[in-house]
């Protein structure tokens, strides 16, 4: 495939999506804005609209600051629709992703990347995804061969292939962007990473994770649920409203081309760990409809 690799020489966007978490993001802005490689343009999208968002960027990042409000909140898969749309009107030649409550680990994350980037002739890199509070427990669970970690040290190696944590810290060129497209906006919440991973894994081009820079994100793992003694993991978030979203949108994806082997196991996992792991036979109806609709691609909100 015909495509342009990252390398350093690259102009930079950072796009960093935001709602109402004022205090979060200036964590991440500051990190972001002195990184050690040229950031040459830092673009918040704030889904809240607030104006303390817009005066703190400029005060961080001062002329490299493009603020992007919104006065509909766009959800996670919208605001980086439209952030990586507006660094690819601004003339980026890649884009590097950031979120409000988390943070690349220092200020040599970008040039390593970077590095790694050139190294292995990649369209994409993501760093490693660790756990703000306890950098070095991983901040979801990740499969390296065949064995579940949640512990950077039991990883081996400095690069992972053909895996990506996609909106954690990727960074992302342009030219990939021609191929693989923007978030899917109808997606909202939940799922909208996985989606476009499904793209990049189908695209054709070269795309992995360093293992030697980290970015710190709150740590998710709890979500994930061993089942049949940790050798498989079942998702289940903590309120009603995430659920919502989390098996609405994976019915979507089971249904997509390269997801769809996928499907058997997901049926088995989830009713394991509802009908047999939880007992809780309504959790498991409801489940299955929110599948449903996913499936049926109705993407109505509650």
């Amino acid at each position: 495939m015909s495509t342009a690799h990252l390398h350093p020489s690259f102009t930079t966007a950072a796009v960093i999506v935001t709602h109402n978490r004022v205090e979060l993001l200036k964590g991440s802005l500051e990190i972001v804005a002195k990184q050690t490689h040229p950031v040459d343009w830092v673009i918040v999208v704030d889904n809240g609209c607030d104006q303390r968002v817009d005066k703190l960027l400029n005060e961080v990042a001062g002329e490299r600051g493009v603020y992007v409000p919104s006065k509909t909140n766009l959800g996670g898969a919208g605001g980086f629709a439209l952030g990586f749309l507006t660094a690819l009107a601004k003339g980026a030649q890649a884009v590097w992703c950031a979120d409000d409550d988390g943070r690349p680990a220092d200020e040599h994350v970008l040039e390593t990347l970077y590095a790694v980037a050139e190294r292995e002739g990649l369209d994409e890199i993501s760093p490693l995804v660790c756990d703000i509070d306890d950098p070095a427990t991983l901040a979801f669970p990740l499969r390296q061969g065949t064995t579940w970690h949640r512990k950077a040290s039991e990883l081996t190696g400095d690069f992972l292939p053909r895996y990506a944590s996609l909106f954690n810290g990727a960074l992302i060129s342009a030219k990939a962007m021609e191929v693989i497209g923007v978030p899917d906006y109808r997606l909202f919440i939940r799922g909208d990473e996985v989606e476009y991973h499904r793209r990049l894994t189908r695209s054709g081009l070269n795309f992995g994770t360093c293992l030697t820079t980290f970015y710190l994100h709150p740590n998710g793992s709890g979500e994930f649920k061993p089942i049949l003694g940790g050798r498989m993991h079942t998702q289940y978030p903590d309120n009603a409203g995430k659920r919502f979203f989390t098996y609405r949108n994976r019915g979507y994806l089971m249904s997509q081309p390269g997801m769809r082997k996928l499907l058997p196991q997901e049926y088995a996992r989830f009713g394991w760990f509802f009908l047999v792991q939880r007992r809780d036979p309504k959790g498991f109806l409801e489940w299955l409809k929110l599948h449903n609709l996913g499936r049926k691609e109705r993407f109505e909100r509650p």
